[in-house]
């Protein structure tokens, strides 16, 4: 079973606030409410926008990254940076374009630290994603995709396993809530990170695209 079990306060005002709304689209907004107000974790205190997520409230697909980088972050959108621009790619090549899945990350703030006077990312911590989860469990629970994408080892590590491994367990399927299954690829930053052809951005390319149609298979097998 993944992490994104729910285990919240039967009474919590979230729950209240999402009841009242009639469709999925204004229960993912009253959750993306309560996102840009939270101050439940330190990250909330050097946000210019928290990144809730954006997408299509019922899609088949549900990516899920790690964070808001500084580009997200100045425009409260998720993956709108180099990184995005390449899963931009990645999803239009699978046949998944951007407006029918919805983009997501394990936290809603941009983790970084001060350093030499300019703010540098750093991986969220483990109460970081805590603090985060329960908006991430309402935003599954709303959606109920049938296909939870993870990129990158920090994403895995928040949605499927403390101990998931990127290396190890890329590619592998795991069993989500409201009968969803969960996968795990390498995150578009990390390719970037490899640069061009010859560094092993070439290979990683080649194995994230045989993730993308093992669920692309998935989803025709299943009828979606």
């Amino acid at each position: 079973m993944s992490l994104l079990s729910r285990n919240l306060d039967l009474f919590d005002p979230i729950d209240a606030v999402v009841s009242e709304q009639s469709s999925r689209e204004g229960q993912l907004e009253a959750v993306a409410r309560f996102v840009r107000e939270c101050v439940l974790c330190p990250l909330c205190r050097n946000r210019r926008n928290a990144v809730p997520g954006e997408g299509d409230a019922e899609a088949a697909v549900m990516v899920v990254g790690e964070g808001p980088g500084e580009n997200e972050d100045a425009q409260g959108r998720p993956f709108v940076g180099r990184a995005g621009e390449l899963l931009d790619k990645i999803l239009e090549a699978a046949e998944f374009p951007r407006s029918t899945i919805f983009i997501t990350n394990i936290v809603k703030c941009r983790a970084a630290d001060m350093v030499e006077g300019r703010m540098q990312n750093r991986a969220p911590m483990a109460p970081d994603v805590a603090a985060c989860r329960p908006y991430l469990v309402r935003q599954v629970e709303i959606i109920q995709p049938k296909v939870i994408l993870c990129l990158g080892s920090p994403a895995g590590k928040g949605v499927i396993d403390p101990g998931f491994s990127i290396t190890e367990q890329r590619g592998k399927w795991f069993e989500g809530p409201f009968g969803s299954r969960i996968i795990a690829t390498f995150h578009p930053a990390f390719i970037l990170r490899r640069g061009g052809a010859g560094s092993g951005a070439r290979d990683l390319k080649k194995l994230v695209w045989e993730d993308m149609k093992l669920i692309k298979n998935y989803l025709l097998e299943a009828g979606s």
